[in-house]
């Protein structure tokens, strides 16, 4: 189930160990990832994204099915998943800080 998630070329920023695995997938186009992003840039944590629209057609759909299957949370940008178990769909900052620890 997880090829699709394992196969993808991430970038991985930031410096700050929070103890936690943070991957963010994300629309180039999207102003709520935008912010995302940057929030977690200003908070220097690490971790690592990939925008998904820029990926291939065929390994998108297959990505999002994926992610739908094994969180059992529709898929909305920017889709936060935290330790390979928790997640947050959308943006908003207060509960990205919370659930962070930031």
């Amino acid at each position: 189930m997880t090829e699709t998630i394992q196969r993808i070329n991430y970038t991985f920023e930031g410096n700050k160990d929070i103890g936690k695995d943070v991957t963010v997938y994300a629309l180039s186009t999207c102003g709520f990832c935008r912010r995302a992003l940057q929030f977690l840039r200003d908070a220097d944590c690490k971790f690592k994204f990939v925008y998904v629209d820029k990926l291939p057609y065929e390994t998108k759909q297959q990505l999002k099915e994926e992610l739908q299957d094994r969180y059992e949370k529709r898929v909305v940008f920017p889709y936060l998943v935290i330790d390979d178990s928790d997640v947050l769909a959308g943006f908003v900052e207060e509960d990205w800080k919370n659930t962070l620890g930031l």
